[in-house]
């Protein structure tokens, strides 16, 4: 099975999406992660792999995982950051290139080029054009690669695809 474009599949099917109400955190995501009004974009990758027919390792949660900080811990320990990523494939952003991870998204475009600027696209949850972390939508952004410190995971089920 190509779960790569499936995970794709489901998390474009996603944009548009907004918590409701307003600034709460609180999602259909997060009412199924058993976890519900806090920061989503983790769920949010987690219920994009869950409905995609996959699952996440149990960092944390038995869905899956919440923080960025802890996945991203958990990834590195088993070997599966990539440096050249794929659609489905996870990125995490650390905004502040202060080591801690903020942010997390599924890869759904390759990168591509424009003159020197390395470019890839991400579905988010959990984000907006404002804040980048908190912003409470599913959106799909295009991010700079040299601008932001975001490292590239490929969880396990997706490597032995290979």
């Amino acid at each position: 099975m190509d779960y790569n474009n499936k995970i794709v599949e489901v998390a474009l099917s996603e944009v548009g999406y907004s918590e409701i109400p307003k600034n709460s955190n609180k999602t259909k995501y997060g009412k199924w992660f058993g976890l519900n009004g806090v920061p989503w974009c983790g769920i949010f990758v987690s219920w994009c792999y869950w409905k995609a027919g996959i699952q996440l390792p149990k960092i944390g949660f038995s869905n899956g995982f919440a923080g960025c900080q802890t996945a991203m811990q958990y990834f590195s320990s088993k070997k599966q950051i990539v440096v050249i990523p794929r659609p489905g494939d996870l990125a995490f952003f650390d905004w502040n290139n202060d080591n801690r991870f903020d942010h997390v998204g599924i890869v759904s475009s390759f990168i591509f080029n424009i003159g020197t600027n390395l470019m890839i696209d991400v579905v988010e949850g959990n984000t907006s054009l404002g804040n980048y972390s908190n912003g409470g939508k599913v959106m799909e952004r295009t991010r700079y690669i040299v601008k932001h410190n975001i490292v590239f995971v490929r969880p396990k089920i997706l490597l032995n695809a290979e």
